[in-house]
């Protein structure tokens, strides 16, 4: 187990799938998905032994320390070993609150990066945002993430298109939390 301040991260497990599903069928948690169907437990089911054993995605359910309940999921994806990068993927599903207020998805945010650089040795950790996503990117520039650039018009959600965002901090810029304190 990964233990931060206010979250630890382990395993998925089969028994996680439903739970799983639902938060991701959130309508709106969802249109901060790059999938926008509805998943179903076979969706689930096909995906877990995927990630599982994939060497390019570690993904984990984030559990809340004080209750040992499990809130979200997050994990690194997309890993490219040649230039070290991976994306950040990270949701709170506890109350369907996406990114809540309690401090959960910050906590995980600064554990995921920890493990991205000081466990898989990574030299980038990044993801994309969309426009309408602000209460996620407030987190990130907590974390000194730079915005790399814009992929116009691509995201589409309430009858429009939104932009996204490319952002990004380097092992470089990466300061421990000892180095905080």
């Amino acid at each position: 187990m990964i233990k931060g301040k206010k979250v630890a991260f382990r395993a998925l497990e089969r028994e996680d799938l439903s739970l799983i599903r639902d938060w991701r069928n959130v309508p709106y948690l969802r249109k901060h998905f790059r999938e926008p169907m509805e998943l179903n437990m076979l969706n689930q089911e096909a995906w877990l032994p995927k990630v599982t054993a994939s060497k390019n995605d570690f993904m984990f359910m984030v559990e809340e320390l004080a209750t040992g309940e499990p809130v979200g999921v997050v994990g690194l994806t997309y890993i490219n070993w040649i230039i070290r990068s991976g994306e950040i993927s990270l949701y709170i599903g506890k109350n369907e609150s996406y990114i809540d207020d309690e401090g959960l998805a910050e906590d995980a945010v600064r554990l995921i990066i920890k493990y991205g650089f000081e466990i898989l040795n990574l030299n980038k950790i990044w993801t994309e945002l969309y426009e309408f996503d602000t209460k996620k990117m407030a987190i990130y520039e907590k974390f000194n993430m730079n915005r790399d650039g814009v992929l116009r018009d691509n995201c589409f959600y309430r009858n429009r298109y939104w932009d996204s965002y490319l952002v990004s901090i380097l092992r470089k810029e990466y300061t421990t939390d000892e180095e905080n304190t």
